[in-house]
């Protein structure tokens, strides 16, 4: 599987990093060391003026950029052990390994149109203007094991996908025809073979149809359907558990009084685990607590393969899932040359057994920073325990429409609305033809909230189409300038 950068980010240096096992080791690493004094982290669930306000400080001279951050969470990450699905479990799953054919493909000759089976030879020269009228002995329908010889002077009306009767070499389509029952006339002579497709002519027995690593689409399901197999070796989905954390975070329709708000992470994040391949168990929200957090973490660790927590990663005196987490020496806490989402928690449960614990993704509690921190790690963690081929969202390059500032020293991701405009400044999805000629489209972008870049702008979020990435040395976006840009979908 070949690797690439995250956009936005220089290949990482890895040669000063420690690998995952010994960054999230109990023993200090030179890693651990540089980030255990560092005081500013984006903060606990959804205190905004708090966690604002942190994510808003200069970046620690220890602090890893993302493409660092990236490179530990991918070390030595290996696909899911595969496991044997049927074709209806199968869609989106990867490949473990090749699907070969079990028979040909097609396994017999049959007729690619309705119409009827005949012997080349007694058609030369029908036409229109000289028909020529045979007699109709057979009438095969697709499924049917009838196999009729036709003589000189015969033919087979036949349906599409029936089996070519012995002695016929071609198809006439039954638009050429009077579509007679007993007798048919026929009105142009078919070429050699006409819409006969051959046995094999799509794959032979022991062909390959599908390789390790495909993807498989609702096609590549039919594809191996078509190959005789039932079952196929995927690596499965991975299971993961989302969590909010947060005293004040309540249901969603519940009542709330003064201090509390509806709890909106854990929806966001268990939608997007879904979207990137995986199985979302989303537990909800969890209050301030710190036995009632590490009780809920010890029942999920046997039970799935990722945890994904939101909230409580900064120094606060509330900041539950660090003051749990970290103890454990598993668990790496420290910033992230980003913005939002500085503050980053990574590693995994404690082994039990020898049985490796589910990775951990500790993420900021800021709606707008959660999103990002799994746009720009969790979902790349999650498509390689899939298999998948491609980590990464697809990224293009748009020009700015209107401007922003971005801090100095870190890694910028807009939340950005992306505009197809053409050159008569029309929106459009697609280019257009006006008048007989072609109106360029060019793609553009604007910030998807008014308010700024604020972490928890949740409502400019719901408008994003895609998140344009300013790199570390940025400080003024300006109208007319080029960007990457991370598409949402």
């Amino acid at each position: 599987m070949t690797e690439t950068n995250l956009p936005g980010g220089s290949a990482p240096d890895t040669s000063s990093l420690p690998n995952e096992h010994d960054a999230l080791a109990g023993e200090p690493s030179e890693v651990r060391r540089a980030h255990a004094g560092s005081a500013h982290e984006d903060g606990h669930g959804h205190d905004h003026t708090r966690s604002d306000r942190a994510d808003a400080c200069a970046p620690a001279a220890s602090a890893r950029t993302v493409a660092e951050q990236l490179a530990v969470i991918l070390a030595d990450l290996k696909p899911l052990v595969p496991v044997r699905v049927s074709l209806d479990a199968a869609r989106g799953l990867v490949l473990a390994e090749d699907v070969l054919s079990a028979t040909d493909t097609p396994p017999f000759d049959n007729s690619a149109m309705d119409g009827y089976a005949v012997i080349r030879a007694d058609l030369l020269g029908a036409s229109a203007q000289n028909p020529i009228s045979l007699p109709v002995v057979a009438d095969l329908a697709a499924g049917t094991a009838e196999n009729p010889h036709l003589m000189p002077g015969q033919v087979a009306r036949i349906m599409t996908g029936a089996p070519i009767p012995d002695g016929a070499d071609a198809v006439v389509p039954i638009e050429d025809t009077d579509q007679g029952t007993d007798r048919v006339t026929i009105v142009r002579a078919p070429t050699a073979a006409a819409h006969v497709r051959r046995a094999g002519e799509d794959a032979h027995a022991g062909d390959r149809v599908l390789g390790a690593g495909s993807v498989l689409w609702p096609t590549r399901v039919a594809a191996a359907a078509s190959a005789g197999t039932s079952s196929v070796l995927v690596h499965p989905a991975p299971r993961v558990a989302v969590i909010s954390t947060g005293s004040e975070l309540v249901t969603p329709g519940s009542p709330t009084r003064r201090g509390q708000i509806p709890d909106s992470n854990s929806f966001l994040l268990a939608a997007a685990v879904t979207e990137a391949g995986g199985v979302a168990i989303r537990v909800g929200a969890v209050p301030d607590d710190d036995d009632t957090l590490r009780a809920l973490l010890t029942d999920l660790a046997g039970t799935v393969d990722v945890i994904v927590l939101s909230g409580g990663v900064s120094v606060g005196a509330y900041d539950v899932v660090k003051a749990v987490l970290q103890p454990l020496g598993t668990v790496h806490f420290g910033p992230v040359k980003m913005q939002p989402g500085k503050p980053q928690g990574f590693g995994r449960w404690p082994a039990t057994e020898n049985v490796p614990g589910p990775l951990i993704f500790a993420l900021p509690g800021n709606p707008v920073s959660a999103y990002v921190s799994f746009e720009v790690f969790v979902r790349p963690a999650l498509r390689r325990l899939l298999g998948h081929p491609e980590l990464h969202r697809r990224t293009i390059t748009a020009t700015v429409a209107d401007g922003w500032n971005s801090p100095p020293g870190r890694a910028q991701y807009m939340p950005v609305i992306v505009t197809h405009r053409t050159d008569s400044g029309t929106e459009t999805g697609t280019d257009t033809d006006t008048d007989g000629t072609r109106d360029r489209t060019h793609i553009e972008v604007r910030p998807a909230s008014r308010g700024g870049s604020g972490s928890h702008l949740v409502a400019g979020l719901a408008q994003a189409t895609g998140l344009a990435i300013v790199s570390e040395d940025t400080t003024h976006v300006r109208g007319g300038d080029l960007i990457t840009v991370m598409l949402s979908s």
